[in-house]
């Protein structure tokens, strides 16, 4: 008996014609599909007291069927009626577009979706010659290729065109440009007040006491960090979702390098090494320190450019920029890219250490801004990827988050990890170039 009931919840929908218009459907035509597919003694329960149509059948999910007003008691029905539901939400795919999932309907689907390949593993075993066992087993998709992106999103989660919004964009690269100016215009002023070596030498530091100073390495530190940019601007040129990967890029830039000016200006460090020639200077005129502050502005604070400064220490932005990459590449890069992920990690571990290597910052600087980069760019895409908080609770979210609150309006759930090719081109290059990043 159970089997044949395994039998009919394989084949679910069978004897109806518009199995693809489900939104459609009134409430008579979902009593006769489930009178179809053996839950008849159902019907009452959602046609009578819920008056469930189909537009709200394809929004049911296994954990609506077993929680109240619902509450089907069953076990193997529900799950049987949790399957003839995802095998509708396959074939209306487009429908409600505004709906997702929740976790616990992400998590259901799932298990289902385990629990199916064990299934089809069974029952290849033992009756490799019943073609009803197997039909079931058919539906799924056994390829991981399932879960797309770093997300890992279900097939069932319904897709939502997610808008580019260039103008939310060219404000984060105003905001990320201005706080790197002000950045600049604050190095010229700490330079100023750099203590004297003569008075405060270097403090004491439990790594820089102990690793030799080595006069290429800071050079080294610049050189990883251009790696990981020329890769992160490869990932942004195929991203299909790379205004919104941009204005990300520049609100958690700006806030963090915006963080970073307060910190250098509230209190002056010794110099980290004697080596470092370091003395203040007493501009005159401001028109000196805003050409000054251009110059380090324009070589992006870079040695390797031209640009030396003193008293900026706390905290280290070369670790900003080099965590902050590693964290949006392997963000927006399939999880199957393991090999990118543990080359990123690499070049950030060795960057932080040749900074070390170069005496160019204390220990203390490099912690904290390793610190404060991941928990910024991991609470940000905690609350990006949960508009569950954002929705139910805005007004926080406008007090605390506001650059958040403004950049991720408009953005409905994690962005997926979706790539093509942004110029003209023929559509099987297209396909091409798509297939490389899977």
């Amino acid at each position: 008996m159970e089997q044949e009931r395994v039998f009919t919840s394989s084949k679910c929908g069978m004897g109806i014609d518009n199995l693809d218009q489900v939104h459609l459907w009134t409430v008579s035509d979902v009593s006769q599909w489930l009178e179809e597919n053996g839950f008849s003694e159902y019907i009452t329960l959602f046609s009578a007291t819920h008056r469930i149509d189909g537009k709200a059948l394809l929004t049911l999910s296994e954990n609506d069927l077993k929680s109240p007003p619902l509450s089907m008691r069953v076990l193997g029905d529900i799950k049987r009626l949790a399957i003839c539901l995802h095998e509708l939400q396959m074939l209306n795919p487009v429908v409600l577009p505004h709906w997702r999932p929740s976790g616990d309907d992400i998590s259901s689907h799932r298990n289902c979706h385990n629990g199916t390949k064990l299934r089809r593993r069974r029952h290849r075993r033992e009756a490799s010659d019943s073609s009803d066992l197997n039909t079931i087993a058919s539906e799924f998709s056994e390829d991981e290729g399932e879960y797309s992106g770093s997300h890992r999103q279900p097939s069932l989660m319904i897709t939502v065109k997610l808008k580019p919004e260039v103008w939310k964009t060219a404000v984060g690269l105003v905001y990320f440009f201005s706080v790197t100016w002000l950045t600049a215009i604050v190095m010229v002023i700490v330079h100023d007040r750099v203590p004297d070596m003569q008075t405060y030498p270097p403090l004491p530091d439990i790594f820089l006491d102990n690793i030799p100073y080595m006069p290429w390495a800071f050079s080294m530190c610049e050189l990883t960090g251009i790696i990981l940019f020329l890769i992160w601007m490869a990932i942004l040129f195929f991203h299909k979702h790379r205004f919104i990967l941009l204005r990300r890029m520049f609100s958690l830039f700006g806030s963090v390098f915006l963080l970073r000016c307060i910190t250098m200006i509230i209190t002056s460090l010794s110099v980290p090494g004697k080596h470092l020639e370091c003395k203040a200077r007493h501009f005159g005129e401001w028109s000196e320190k805003i050409r000054t502050a251009f110059l380090i502005w324009l070589g992006g604070g870079m040695s390797i450019q031209g640009v030396r400064t003193c008293g900026d220490y706390m905290f280290s932005g070369h670790t900003v920029a080099l965590t902050l990459l590693n964290f949006f590449i392997t963000e927006y890069t399939p999880r199957s890219m393991y090999y990118l992920h543990t080359f990123t990690w690499v070049l950030n571990i060795f960057g932080v250490f040749f900074i070390l290597a170069g005496h160019e910052h204390y220990s203390i600087d490099i912690f904290i801004a390793f610190y404060i980069s991941t928990r910024l760019f991991l609470y940000y895409h905690a609350l990006a990827n949960n508009r569950a908080f954002v929705r139910d609770d805005r007004r926080r979210t406008r007090i605390w988050f506001p650059l958040f609150y403004f950049f991720e309006s408009g953005v409905e759930g994690p962005v997926p990890n979706e790539y093509e090719w942004p110029l003209s081109i023929p559509e099987k290059f297209q396909r091409v170039i798509s297939q490389l990043f899977v």
